[in-house]
């Protein structure tokens, strides 16, 4: 295994850059998940992050997070450790891993956002509270914002976690999976909000399970299994030759496909199983 690299504080590697990873490694119980990962990601595009079950795509984010801690290799997020660039960064996990039986309110819950601004001293008050309330508004449950969060649907949970994102102001943003297991409405409304922040120069990566719709939404895109094997524009990366590479057994669910042309909806479903 390599060894973990230091670098001397305040010295930028690759500053131009909103998402640098070198070497990475991470395993779990001796097993990697992640292999040697290279991954450099410019600012201001929205970025999918794609691969079968398994591939390592959740782990990723997490250890640029540093919620998983990595083996080897090192990250960087605007040229600096991501402790130093904390307060430029936002995430919305998966919506199966919050526990939505917690008794707080959908504005309490995008109010915890500006938690890194305030400091843990100060308590938010009215200016924290109204920009919560624009950011309910923005993503569309404004009348929701007294509602317990067990009390909401899936759909209308996943927006929460958007609006408390977009409270933190940040420069980058991850999300794991915000599509999954909301309705169509829903689905276009998340896409609309993320590609306005990419319009403002901001950068989105986002894991992503539905292979027919990369082109639609994305403009750059990292194929994964548990090795990075394409990353880049989505008109040069997204090929049925990387797909075929990193889908390995569901070889056959990407039958027909050309270079040039994006999985039918079926393959598209079953590839993401």
């Amino acid at each position: 295994m390599k060894n973990l690299r230091t670098e001397p504080p305040g010295e930028l590697h690759e500053p131009e850059l909103a998402l640098h990873v070198e070497d990475l490694t991470v395993s779990y119980h001796r097993r990697p998940v992640l292999w040697d990962i290279d991954l450099d990601v410019p600012p201001g595009v929205m970025a999918a992050i794609v691969g079968p079950n398994g591939a390592g795509k959740s782990t990723l984010i997490k250890s640029v997070l540093e919620l998983v801690p990595a083996t080897a290799g090192h990250v960087r997020l605007f040229g600096k450790p991501y402790p130093a660039e904390r307060r430029r960064v936002a995430y919305v996990p998966q919506r199966t891993s919050v526990d939505w039986d917690f008794p707080t309110t959908a504005l309490d819950v995008v109010m915890m956002g500006r938690y890194g601004h305030l400091g843990w001293v100060r308590r938010p008050g009215a200016a924290e509270r109204n920009r919560a309330m624009a950011a309910l508004e923005e993503v569309g449950i404004a009348d929701l914002a007294e509602r317990q969060i067990s009390q909401l649907s899936g759909g209308q949970q996943q927006r929460v976690f958007l609006a408390r994102a977009l409270v933190q102001d940040a420069d980058l943003y991850f999300l794991d999976e915000p599509m999954a297991g909301v309705d169509a409405t829903t689905e276009r409304a998340i896409v609309r909000l993320l590609q306005g922040l990419r319009d403002q120069g901001k950068t989105v990566i986002v894991v992503h399970h539905d292979l027919q719709t990369v082109r639609e939404y994305f403009d750059w895109i990292v194929i994964l299994n548990v090795r990075v094997i394409a990353q880049g524009p989505v008109p040069e990366a997204y090929s049925a030759e990387n797909l075929r590479q990193a889908y390995g057994g569901q070889i056959s669910l990407l039958r027909g496909i050309d270079a040039d042309a994006a999985p039918t909806a079926g393959e598209a479903e079953a590839s993401a199983r």
